[in-house]
């Protein structure tokens, strides 16, 4: 039973990775739908509009007026299961487990002088919904997940001169999360259930310097602190086989993980070719590597049930990724600019811990976008990005006997629209 738990009750952070965002591990990359349109590719060095707020903050000090930025990105995710094998036999893979999803966004930038700046920021840097169906063949490893990070950043800037400026902003980071799975130790008693949830708040932050380095060169670098987190909630097992060892069939505990996001590392360049062409080139670290190990600590548990559920730990054993970008806009005439990028980032799953909550590999991402601005004060964006992974292998064994193994290949359509309005 402690491979069943170790594998149903893990952590509510691991299972942020899946299909339905456009970045590695569990991170999300919507926080600009400007910035989309060249798939990211100038974050740290474009500052197009408020959303500079979490791309570089130091871009606070090119933003002339008052504005706000506000988007909503939505993404359609699509998953094949090939070559699939479970014990006990039987079982679906359907592959349909993410459904159709948004990640919102909102920022407010306001110039105070000829130096400072302040500005706001709402958006979601990790999240993940993910639900198969009844009777889905892994379901002894993951059925459903439902995880969100919620950040709120206020930001200043300051601006030395017209070549150098920095920005700082702490953030304060609210998680949430639902983890699901099935629960069987002997194949004569129907399945059980384990459910976990778990919230927390804690606090990190955001610096980062813009250069221009000649008039139509800009060089921007920021850093994206770590986040530690201590999820408290409980651990639910409903499980009629409980009954044979003397217990209620319905357990509770209190249950409690510490989990650190990663820091990230992200710099790009915007060079301006003449008055219509700019081109875009960045990439972005992310310290995976720190994620070794997850433990799940359970008080309250029976001591006749102490050594399967008090403490719980699985090997996690993730490496640092690379993300890198390059893209392009035109300014077709006053009104409209017109945008594109290629992505391609690393995963930093391996292939002896995947599992399907993590069912994920190297990807590449196609973006197309657009600006239109029918007055001085309003510009509408709109982008759209393909997402293509690497086919991925998953092999999950217990001591109970049970297996899982299949092939997975995701990919994913994602759509965005925002709007900046100028005071």
């Amino acid at each position: 039973m402690k491979k069943v738990m170790l594998k149903t009750t893990l952590s509510l952070a691991v299972t942020m990775a899946s299909t339905q965002i456009f970045a590695a591990g569990f991170a999300i990359n919507e926080h600009s739908i400007s910035g989309m349109g060249t798939g990211y590719a100038g974050r740290s060095s474009s500052a197009d509009d408020a959303s500079t707020v979490y791309g570089n903050p130091a871009g606070m000090s090119r933003i002339t007026r008052e504005q706000v930025t506000g988007g909503v990105a939505f993404l359609d995710a699509k998953t094949d299961i090939s070559d699939a094998s479970s014990s006990p036999n039987g079982g679906s893979n359907k592959g349909d487990m993410v459904p159709f999803t948004s990640v919102p966004m909102g920022f407010y930038v306001k110039p105070i002088d000829d130096h400072w700046a302040f500005g706001l920021g709402v958006y979601v840097p990790f999240g993940l919904i993910t639900d198969y169906e009844n009777g889905f063949a892994g379901r002894y490893f993951g059925s459903k997940s439902e995880v969100q990070v919620i950040t709120f950043q206020p930001t200043v800037s300051y601006k030395f001169n017209d070549v150098v400026s920095i920005g700082f902003g702490p953030t304060i980071n609210r998680i949430d999360g639902t983890l699901e799975s099935n629960l069987s130790i002997t194949q004569a008693a129907p399945d059980g259930k384990v459910k976990i949830k778990g919230d927390d708040t804690a606090l990190g932050y955001n610096i980062g310097v813009l250069v221009q380095a000649t008039d139509t060169t800009r060089l921007g670098l920021t850093y994206h602190s770590k986040v530690d987190y201590k999820l408290e909630g409980n651990t639910k097992v409903n499980y009629g086989a409980l009954a044979a060892v003397g217990l209620g069939s319905s357990q509770k505990y209190d249950a409690s993980l510490k989990i650190t996001t990663p820091e990230s590392l992200d710099f790009s360049v915007t060079q301006a070719i003449n008055d219509q062409w700019n081109v875009y080139a960045g990439s972005t670290f992310t310290r995976w590597s720190q994620l070794k190990k997850i433990t799940v600590e359970n008080s309250g548990v029976q001591p006749l049930l102490a050594g399967q559920f008090g403490e719980i730990t699985e090997d996690q054993n993730w490496h640092d990724s690379w993300a890198y970008a390059v893209g392009t806009s035109y300014q077709l005439n006053k009104e409209w600019v017109l945008r594109t990028g290629l992505t391609f980032d690393q995963s930093p799953t391996n292939n002896v811990d995947r599992s399907p909550r993590i069912p994920t590999g190297d990807r590449t991402i196609f973006s197309i976008g657009a600006g239109w601005s029918p007055t001085e004060d309003l510009t509408i964006d709109v982008a759209y990005s393909y997402l293509k992974e690497e086919s991925v292998k998953i092999h999950n064994e217990n001591d109970r006997g049970q297996t899982y193994d299949a092939k997975y290949e995701n990919s994913a359509n994602g759509f965005g629209v925002g709007a900046t309005y100028r005071f």
